[in-house]
């Protein structure tokens, strides 16, 4: 099993990082979930999801994200965003995101939407 380090977020994101952690944000918002996220695919477009808690099917919110894209035919990422009120993401989120593209960044952000962590890049 892999090890997933989190580093420092940087202080401000660019526009298009800015971008999924607003849409993660509003998706998580929007459905009251635990975690919201989005992931950009090589192609430039976008996906969000929440957290999947039913009998029969859970998925974080990353993995639902990824599953998203996947499923619209995405071959890679260029990053995902997760916002959620955990001190760190949990392996099988960012595995997901890895699991597409080796190292790309997922960035860890609070419920106002600010970066608290990076892992991959």
């Amino acid at each position: 099993m892999a090890e997933h380090v989190e580093q420092a977020a940087p202080q401000e994101l660019d526009a298009e990082d800015a971008k999924i952690v607003t849409l993660a944000r509003s998706a998580r918002a929007r459905n009251g979930a635990a975690e919201g996220a989005a992931v950009r695919d090589t192609d430039g477009r976008t996906y969000a999801a929440t957290t999947v808690d039913l009998p029969s099917l859970r998925l974080t919110a990353l993995q639902a994200a990824v599953a998203a894209a996947v499923s619209s035919g995405a071959e890679g990422l260029e990053a995902s965003a997760v916002v959620t009120d955990a001190a760190e993401l949990g392996h099988d989120s960012i595995a997901a995101a890895h699991d597409m593209t080796r190292n790309s960044p997922v960035i860890r952000a609070n419920a106002k939407g600010e970066p608290q962590g990076v892992v991959g890049a």
